[in-house]
């Protein structure tokens, strides 16, 4: 099993120097190789392969001060992106994206594959580079594999990517719960519990929104302008680790609580094609919450299953009869057996029984009222 832990860097000035030195060789260097791919292919009508420019790179003049092994992953994150593009073509998409050239502020990471990095009490050691003041929080466990500095903004992160054994046992599935995501509520659970979203785009939007205006006002380039875009980078970088925070704890709760939980497998790269909700999805992070309860969830033996989201909104969790509605519509009402509920936790319902296998009929729902009343009691605190 794969894991990442994502520390904090406090390097000295001269040391940022030399950080962002790195960066602008590692830059120069994916598009440097970029060129000779498309060159090749215009001039011959031939690709060059990740290997062939990976015995290229080692005669590089120009980047000395860099270590080899940090150049050659530059070449391995270039062949990815040409990977990326060929599958994309292939499967025939409208917009498959070949590889662009990377502007100053468009490289921001660079990796140390195998060696070259280390630590040592409250210091980073790396090659080329120096000792970083590192804050590690807490213990790595597991093989360390790869070491990647990140520069987001004016502040530096160490991300080590470690291999662990997966001695977890996974334990017998003893309380299940199905979950609806929205926007109105962020979380319907099937035992009716709602979550509301914090909304932490929403709530910071006019104030990005005059930050954004006074940066369109700035010379570009200019010293104003470079402080304003620090302004502005602060304020997004705050909404993102409030989002993360929000569902570390919320996904972790969820985990102590349940033992199975279902998700809808959505497609939220088209459900953000509705310019009127999409600033409302990519708020409420629907994808980052799924994916972090997930692995969460293989840690601690337990699991995560996403099913197929077609029509959980319009069938009835009683009958399973199919009752149309419009988004608008808020309350589930079915005509045929009279149930009312609200529409997201009769979602959720039908989640829960699509991923178990089962209906309401074959277990009876006295029966499934009464786990979903003891579930209740046991998710406290939101």
């Amino acid at each position: 099993m794969q894991k990442s832990y994502k520390f904090r860097l406090y390097p000295t000035k001269q040391q940022e120097v030399t950080l962002n030195r790195t960066l602008d060789v590692c830059r120069h260097i994916y598009n440097e190789f970029l060129a000779d791919r498309r060159n090749a292919y215009e001039r011959c009508n031939q690709g060059l392969s990740t290997m062939e420019q990976l015995y290229q790179v080692q005669y590089l003049e120009f980047d000395t001060e860099v270590h080899s092994q940090v150049k050659q992953d530059v070449i391995r994150r270039l062949g990815k992106s040409f990977d990326s593009f060929f599958r994309r073509c292939k499967n025939g998409d409208v917009k498959a994206g070949y590889p662009r050239f990377k502007g100053k502020n468009r490289y921001n990471s660079f990796t140390y594959p195998q060696s070259g990095f280390s630590i040592s009490g409250k210091k980073l050691k790396l090659s080329k580079i120096g000792e970083i003041k590192i804050v590690q929080h807490r213990e790595i466990e597991g093989k360390i594999k790869t070491c990647t500095i990140r520069r987001d903004g004016k502040q530096w992160y160490v991300t080590f990517s470690v291999v662990i054994e997966n001695n977890t046992i996974s334990v017998e599935p003893v309380t299940f719960v199905g979950i609806d995501v929205g926007l109105n509520s962020l979380v319907t659970l099937s035992d009716g519990t709602q979550i509301n979203s914090p909304k932490y785009y929403r709530k910071k939007e006019n104030e990005l929104k005059r930050q954004q205006r006074n940066l369109s006002r700035k010379k570009k380039f200019s010293n104003n302008w470079k402080k304003q875009c620090d302004k502005v980078n602060r304020l997004h970088r705050k909404i993102r680790n409030q989002r993360n925070d929000f569902n570390h704890k919320l996904s972790r709760e969820l985990i102590n609580v349940y033992d199975f939980i279902a998700f809808e497998d959505l497609n939220v790269k088209n459900m953000v094609k509705n310019s009127r909700l999409s600033k409302s999805i990519h708020d409420a992070s629907w994808s980052n919450l799924i994916q972090i309860t997930k692995y969460k969830a293989e840690e601690a033996g337990k699991f995560v299953e996403l099913v197929n989201p077609c029509n959980t909104s319009q069938l009835c969790s009683n009958c399973g009869n199919k009752v149309e509605k419009t988004l608008a519509v808020r309350v589930h009402k079915c005509p045929h057996c009279g149930l009312v509920l609200d529409r997201d936790h009769n979602a959720a319902i039908n989640i829960l029984n699509r991923a178990v296998g089962t209906t309401v009929q074959a277990c009876g729902i006295e029966s499934l009222d009464s786990i979903m009343k003891q579930e209740a009691t046991l998710f406290i605190g939101w």
